[in-house]
C-alpha cells in the first residue's frame, strides 16, 4: 500500500524546502515520489522546480482552492488519479493558511483502498514560532493533528528559544515527534502512525485571505527585488516572484516571508507560467501589485 504524507506549516515557514528534501530522500533510495502542491497562486511556479528531479508527469499543481475547505474534492481527486508505481509515495504541500486538523478529517475519506490512512508532516519556523499576532491560533492549530513536526530556521535562534517552543508545542501536541529538519529522512516514515489528537475548533474562514498575481517584467537589479517587496504592505504575508535580473541569462526566484525576510535564488530552468509576482494576504489584489512594481520601476520608492 503506499504512503500519503500531508506537509502543513504556515506561510515561510519551510513547507516547500523539506518537500524537495523528501522528494529527493525518495529518489536517492529508488522510491518512485507524486507530489501534489496546493497554493493560492499559481502552485505551478513551485512544481515546475520540483521537475528536474522527478517525471513531471508525477507533479500535480493545485491553485486557487484551499484543500481543506473548498478545494478537497479536487485533492481527493487528483489522489485517486495517481498511477500505481514501485515503491510509490505521495506527497502533499498544503497552502500556508490551510486549517490542517479539517484537512486530515476531511483527506481520510473517499481514498482508494491502495493507500494508507494519511499521516501528517508539520513545519515550524521556531525563530517566528507564535509570533504572528492575530494568526498564531492558525499556526497553533496546524501542529495539533501532526504525527511529526519539523522544526526549521534553528540557526537564528538560541538553545533557550528552541527548548521553549519545543515545551510549547509538547503541550498541543504530546505524541508527536519533534525533529530538526536536518534529522529527517525518509526511512523514518514507514515508522510514523496517524494522529489519534482530537483537535480544537478553527474558525478557518479568518484565514481565507485574498490572493493576487499580475506577470512581471525584468527587473534592472538585486536591488529591485529588495525595493519591490518593501512596497508592498505588511498585511500581505506572502510575496512570491520569478524573473529575469538585468541582462543575466537565468530566472531568478525571490520571496518575502510574514516576518519581513527577503530570500533570493536562482530559479532552475524557465517557469511554464512565464514570469509571475504573487502575493497572499489581506488586500492582495492587481491594482496593489502593479502600483508598487510601477513605482520601483520608474524609480519612485
Amino acid at each position: 500500500m503506499e504512503a500519503i504524507v500531508v506537509i502543513v506549516g504556515f506561510l515561510g515557514a519551510g513547507k516547500t524546502t523539506l518537500l524537495k528534501k523528501l522528494v529527493n530522500n525518495a529518489v536517492e533510495k529508488q522510491w518512485q515520489p507524486f507530489v501534489v502542491l496546493n497554493d493560492y497562486e499559481n502552485a505551478q511556479l513551485d512544481t515546475d522546480q520540483l521537475s528536474d528531479d522527478i517525471d513531471p508527469q508525477y507533479l500535480k499543481a493545485l491553485s486557487g482552492s484551499c484543500i481543506c475547505c473548498s478545494g478537497i474534492t479536487e485533492l481527493r481527486e487528483a489522489v485517486n488519479r495517481i498511477p500505481k508505481r514501485e515503491k510509490g509515495i505521495t506527497l502533499i504541500e498544503a497552502n500556508g493558511t490551510t486549517d490542517a486538523c479539517s484537512l486530515m478529517g476531511f483527506l481520510g475519506v473517499g481514498i482508494n483502498e491502495r493507500f494508507l490512512p494519511p499521516i501528517q508532516i508539520s513545519v515550524v519556523d521556531v525563530k517566528n514560532w507564535q509570533l504572528r499576532a492575530e494568526h498564531n491560533e492558525l499556526e497553533a492549530n496546524q501542529v495539533q493533528v501532526s504525527s511529526l513536526i519539523v522544526l526549521t530556521h534553528e540557526n537564528s535562534v538560541d538553545k533557550s528559544r528552541i527548548n521553549d517552543v519545543k515545551a510549547q508545542l509538547s503541550s498541543l501536541n504530546p505524541s508527536a515527534n519533534i525533529i530538526s529538519s536536518d534529522a529527517l529522512d525518509l526511512e523514518q516514515l514507514p515508522e510514523v502512525t496517524p494522529s489519534q489528537n482530537q483537535a480544537e475548533h478553527l474558525e478557518h474562514h479568518k484565514a481565507h485571505w485574498a490572493s493576487s498575481s499580475i506577470d512581471l517584467p525584468p527587473l534592472p537589479s538585486y536591488a529591485a527585488i529588495k525595493e519591490l517587496c518593501n512596497a508592498l504592505p505588511n498585511s500581505i504575508l506572502r510575496v512570491k516572484g520569478c524573473t529575469i535580473i538585468g541582462s543575466e541569462p537565468h530566472y531568478t526566484y525571490f520571496e518575502r516571508c510574514p516576518d519581513g525576510e527577503i530570500y533570493v535564488r536562482r530559479y532552475n530552468g524557465e517557469p511554464t507560467t512565464g514570469a509571475k509576482l504573487l502575493t497572499v494576504g489581506p488586500g492582495s489584489g492587481t491594482l496593489l501589485l502593479n502600483t508598487a512594481l510601477n513605482n520601483v520601476l520608474s524609480g519612485a520608492t
